[in-house]
């Protein structure tokens, strides 16, 4: 038997490494900026055009390269990092592999220009799937300018799995947040598609933040800080009134680097514990300087997960450091998080005289008479907590034809006879899908009314949100949102969609931009994820007492629609226990 282990061609390794170093435009990004800092960098300028897919450009005005570091720098393994390996477990910079621009290169088009203080002329190199198609002299100023395009064009499977261009864009965002964030006296500018998203000049720590994450974030922050010989601890957590369901404001950064540890993380909820509504999640930017001999942060290529030689002191050090501080500034337990809004009085009826309710009987009624007796209610079902609102419309008014009588048990559940056997509904459940399928029916036929607004609904929101809401500028207009303004953190409706009132369209764009930002609705469309929100916010609470009439409406409208059987999360909406499963249950 021959021999049959070779060594792979240099293109062919790049391209495998590549898979680890580069797996989308934003793993570039984060790349191109460390090195930029790692060669003292005071300026950054990130250019992004398709959300990085078709151009990525990082200039900075660092020391830059000679024309043989220039060349060399795209080899694999070769690095001004490290010399030795004794120089890992004492790292002052953001890169030591010496895989990045070898990665980069083995997948994409990449020009480099640089030069030095010394020297007269810079260096011009184009490098493409591994290989030099042109170096020359070029005039440039002192620094270096990276630019990246047409990202995995020689692998069409990996361009091909990229998501869209708002969620390559959303993390393209992150990695710059995170770069940012930390080297707050360095000056970075963000532009997409020629347009400014971020300018954010020399600062400190607390002002890089507000700068971010918009001015209101100011008033959100408590500080942290704690000092031990094992330790360092600065940084901020927010009030535990702003937390949130999602986890993209949660900021560890130990000697300078973005780091992510679900232990620390874990270490901060215990010192937040009591402060939480459930499924909530605190947001914190939390600066930690470990000695270098007592971190491993040679783990993944990333360089984001690390090692500590003494976690467990570190896990104490942390929590007591953030319990302390919402100690300190007087931080208490919010009482409430659950607020219900049944309980709330409406802006028509704010003052307004009580009035005694009337009951009407019909003496006829019989709940057992033939099914051909079809029940026909007197008056429109209302399914809207504002019970003397004569303007509210119904959401269900077909009279039922096949089900004639129904009870409620529990204040959950509805159970009426079936030709089958008992039909027993989750009323919550059934009456989110029956909405969810009117809205889109309503917007993808166009029928949804606008309702303009007399003095324009002004959100203030942090630049990420405002950054989301201008992707999606278009698809709100078309939806029947009337949008006056978008300026530096606030947006200005002068119109808004008529199954809307003014009330519910703030908590209804936060919720809505956490699931669209933060993709943790699997939705088809934009529109999808507004009907989900919009249903979820809108269904019969669990509790809710029902008429007889608006149970069997409810229980006919289910069955007219799409999917009847599930919720949108997924769940059974009904289930129809059969005769033969009754007659196993009293089986002697």
């Amino acid at each position: 038997m021959g021999d049959v282990i070779r060594l792979l061609p240099d293109h062919v390794a790049n391209q495998i490494a590549a898979g680890e170093v580069v797996q989308r435009p934003a793993s570039v990004v984060k790349e191109l900026l460390e090195n930029a800092i790692d060669a003292g960098a005071t300026r950054i300028s990130l250019i992004v055009k398709e959300a990085g897919k078709a151009h990525i450009q990082v200039v900075d005005n660092g020391k830059g390269m000679s024309e043989t570091d220039a060349r060399m720098c795209f080899e694999r393994h070769a690095t001004s990092k490290i010399k030795k390996a004794d120089d890992l477990f004492n790292l002052n910079t953001k890169g030591f592999r010496g895989e990045a621009m070898a990665s980069i290169a083995a997948v994409a088009q990449v020009q480099l220009i640089t030069k030095t203080s010394h020297d007269e002329l810079g260096v011009c190199i184009d490098i493409e799937g591994s290989a030099v198609t042109k170096q020359q002299r070029a005039t440039a100023a002192v620094g270096t300018s990276v630019t990246v395009k047409n990202l995995f064009f020689n692998i069409p499977a990996r361009r091909n799995f990229l998501k869209s261009p708002q969620v390559e864009f959303r993390h393209v965002t992150d990695e710059f947040h995170r770069v940012a964030l930390i080297h707050h006296d360095i000056h970075f500018e963000l532009l997409h598609n020629g347009s400014e998203v971020f300018q954010l000049p020399p600062t400190t720590s607390r002002q890089r933040i507000v700068h971010v994450f918009g001015s209101k974030f100011d008033e959100r922050l408590v500080p942290v800080s704690e000092k031990t010989a094992l330790v360092g601890v600065n940084g901020f957590v927010l009030k535990p009134s702003f937390a949130k369901k999602s986890r993209h404001q949660q900021f560890f950064f130990v000697n300078g680097r973005f780091i992510k540890s679900g232990f620390l993380h874990h270490a901060v909820m215990a010192a937040f514990e009591g402060l939480l509504s459930p499924n909530h999640q605190p947001g914190y930017f939390i600066f930690l300087r470990v000695p270098n001999d007592q971190i491993d942060i040679n783990i993944h290529p990333t360089k984001t997960e690390v090692k500590f030689e003494d976690e467990h002191a570190l896990y104490a050090v942390l929590r007591a450091a953030v319990k302390h501080s919402l100690g300190q500034f007087s931080i208490a337990p919010v009482l409430d998080f659950s607020k219900d809004k049944t309980l709330d009085t409406s802006y028509t009826q704010y003052k307004s005289a009580p009035i005694s309710p009337r009951v009407s009987i019909d003496a006829s009624f019989n709940p057992f008479a033939a099914s051909s007796g079809s029940i026909k209610p007197t008056k429109k079902v209302v399914f809207d907590d504002d019970f003397f609102d004569s303007s509210a419309k119904p959401l269900l008014e077909t009279n039922p034809t096949s089900i004639s009588f129904s009870f409620q048990w529990a204040k959950k559940y509805l159970i009426a006879p079936h030709e089958n056997g008992i039909l027993i509904i989750h009323q919550r459940r059934a009456h989110e899908r029956v909405l969810y399928e009117e809205y889109m029916r309503s917007w993808e036929t166009n029928l949804v009314g606008t309702q303009a607004m007399a003095v324009p609904l002004r959100l203030t929101l942090d630049n990420p949100s405002i950054t989301t809401l201008t992707t999606h500028k278009d698809l709100l207009i078309e939806m029947g949102f009337g949008i006056e303004q978008i300026e530096g953190d606030f947006i200005a409706f002068n119109a808004i969609p008529e199954v809307f009132t003014a009330d519910e369209i703030p908590s209804f764009i936060n919720q809505w931009l956490t699931q669209t930002t933060n993709g943790t609705v699997h939705a088809f469309s934009q529109r999808d994820v507004m009907a989900r929100t919009l249903a979820g916010q809108r269904s019969i609470p669990t509790g809710r007492v029902l008429e007889t009439h608006e149970q069997i409406e409810l229980i006919h409208k289910l069955f007219l629609c799409k999917e009847p059987d599930r919720s949108l999360s997924g769940n059974a909406t009904f289930r129809i226990l059969a005769a033969n499963e009754l007659e196993r249950f009293f089986r002697p």
